[in-house]
This record gives structure tokens, C-alpha cells and sequence, in this order.
């Protein structure tokens, strides 16, 4: 974060693990490529990461003077304490709480980044009265794709203003056994790679979006809150319904869906990369049964990003 001298100045605390149980349950408006329709929020975890900016600290940097600097230990504490003040159901909301609260706190502070990723626990199935039903006790932590968020706040004349926000899903890994290809590419004298017109394609690949007005992200309301559930849904049906030459072209038809679903997003982007398997032993004919290891070391990625004049 930038000062006014055009300095670069900021400090903060990261690996702020606040684990909230019986937040606000979420819910959201139904979609075809899914069956979330919300979460209980019986565990609302999340690690967090703030920071904070302005001219009045630049003495703590240049002078060794202190005493407008509130300690991280200090915003630690602050932040896990709010957490359990927090009366809405969305990542995004409880990081513009907690910026709107310290901003209150310490009127020295003139811009504010913080960011978190959601903690995902899920729910278990366990023997009941009418069969397997859901523990209402007992979740498991996942270590799969998950949500995050973040925002960048200053303080104007009006009071604390949101000037950047994206929320994300993280990690998605998708293995696709047929269906994708590659081919038609320059070949050349640096050309090894084999054109391929079906090929197992596994990728990894982290989604983020933009609210054109960032409130829906904050409030949650259910017919204005896009969760990172529901995007990693149409994400896993269109992966399912196309036939792709690469992995742009899927990357493109997932943002399609996604701002058609979605009218209240300005903004969708991607950065992927591909982590497709080396094939050792081909399938024999007639049997689709190949023996494949993990690719070598180097790998292709993408960065795209899409808005509505895409529709």
C-alpha cells in the first residue's frame, strides 16, 4: 500500500486462524449445475491475513517513534474478538466488519488489506434412527479446493470505502480421463510434444470474481451471493459436458456459464495450469485400461480474465 509520498509502507499479522463455531447460517438461490443451496456455518473458520497503511506511520519507519503503531500481537487479538461478534454468514462480510471496526478504533489508519481462507469442515455421515443421516457433532476437516476473499479499504471523507475486492476458490484439481484434446499447434524444429485427440487432461486451476457492486458479496443475501461452492459446481458440469482442444477453450466455456448464472458479477478470472499424466503403458485396442506416472517438473499454466461484454 502506497502513502502519500508514493512510498510503499504497510505492516500487519498473517496466520490469524479464527475458528468461530454457530455463525449465521447461509443461504443461497438454487442453480442447475448444483445442489448447494447453503451451509449451516456450525464452523466458521477461516486464516486471516491484515494489514494497514497510512502517512502517520511513516515516523515508525523513519524515526524509530512508536506511538501511533498498534502491535500485530494487538490486531491479532482484535480480530479474533470481533469474529465472534460477527452476525452475518459470508467471508467477504466478516472481512469488511472487521476493517469498518478498526477503522473506528484507530482514526490514524487510512487504508486497510485483509484477506482469509475459508477453513472448509465438513459434515459426516453417521448411522441414525431412518438410516445415515448428517452429524450435527462431528466434521472433518478438508484439505480439497476452497473459498477465500479479500479487500483493500481506505478511509475518505465519507467514512471507510472498499476500492478493490475479489473473491476466490482455490486449489481446484479435475481430472477429465477422455474427452480433451490438443492439437493444430505450431510444430517447429523446437516441437517434441505429440498432438494428442483424446487425452486424459488434469488440471488445477483457482477461479476468482468481482462484484459490480461488492455489498452483495458483504450482505449475502441469498439472491445476490454467488458462494465458491456453486462456481466450483458449474465448473465440474461444463469440465463433464464439453469436448475441448484445450485447456483455454474450457477455461472460457466455465466463464461463460459462470456470468450467465451470475448477472451480478462484473468480473471472472482464471489461472490454471496444466498437470496432464505422461503415459507409460497405452490402453490396448478396445480396452481404455493405461498405466500413466506424474508429468515432469515443467508445466503450462494460463491467466484469463472475462467480464459481461464476453456474453
Amino acid at each position: 500500500m502506497k502513502i502519500s509520498s508514493g512510498r510503499t509502507l504497510y505492516y500487519g499479522k498473517g496466520d490469524v486462524l479464527a475458528y468461530r463455531s454457530y455463525a449465521k447460517p447461509l443461504t443461497v438461490a438454487s442453480l442447475p449445475e448444483s445442489q448447494y443451496v447453503g451451509e449451516g456455518n456450525v464452523i466458521f473458520a477461516h486464516n486471516i491475513k491484515f494489514s494497514v497503511s497510512g502517512d502517520s506511520l511513516l515516523p515508525s519507519f523513519t524515526e524509530g517513534d512508536n506511538s501511533l503503531v498498534v502491535a500485530t500481537d494487538s490486531m491479532k487479538n482484535f480480530i479474533l474478538r470481533h469474529t465472534a461478534d460477527y452476525k452475518g454468514s459470508t467471508t467477504e462480510g466478516l472481512l469488511s466488519y472487521i476493517s469498518e471496526l478498526f477503522f473506528e478504533k484507530y482514526d490514524h489508519i487510512s487504508a486497510i488489506e485483509i484477506e482469509a481462507d475459508r477453513i472448509p469442515f465438513l459434515t459426516l455421515q453417521v448411522p441414525g434412527q431412518d438410516g445415515f443421516q448428517e452429524s450435527h457433532l462431528v466434521y472433518r476437516r478438508s484439505h480439497n479446493d476452497h473459498a477465500s476473499a479479500s479487500l483493500k479499504t481506505i478511509r475518505d471523507d465519507n467514512g471507510p470505502r472498499i476500492i478493490n475486492h475479489r473473491s476466490v476458490l482455490s486449489d481446484l484439481q479435475l481430472i477429465k480421463v477422455s474427452g480433451s484434446s490438443f492439437y493444430g499447434f505450431i510444430r517447429d524444429e523446437y516441437t517434441t510434444l505429440p498432438e494428442s485427440h483424446d487425452r486424459p487432461l488434469f488440471i488445477y486451476l483457482d477461479i476468482y470474481w468481482t462484484y459490480t457492486d461488492p455489498i452483495d458479496g458483504i450482505n449475502g443475501d441469498a439472491g445476490r451471493y454467488v458462494p465458491a461452492e456453486q462456481i466450483r459446481d458449474i465448473a465440474h458440469s461444463v469440465f463433464h459436458q464439453y469436448t475441448t482442444p484445450s485447456i483455454q477453450y474450457l477455461i472460457y466455456q466455465i466463464g461463460l456459464r459462470i456470468l450467465e448464472r451470475f448477472p451480478q458479477l462484473a468480473e471472472i478470472g482464471f489461472e490454471s495450469n496444466n498437470r496432464t499424466w505422461e503415459m507409460i503403458v497405452e490402453a490396448e485396442e478396445g480396452s481404455y485400461a493405461g498405466v500413466y506416472t506424474e508429468p515432469r517438473p515443467p508445466y503450462g499454466f494460463q491467466g484469463f480474465t472475462m467480464n459481461r461484454d464476453d456474453l
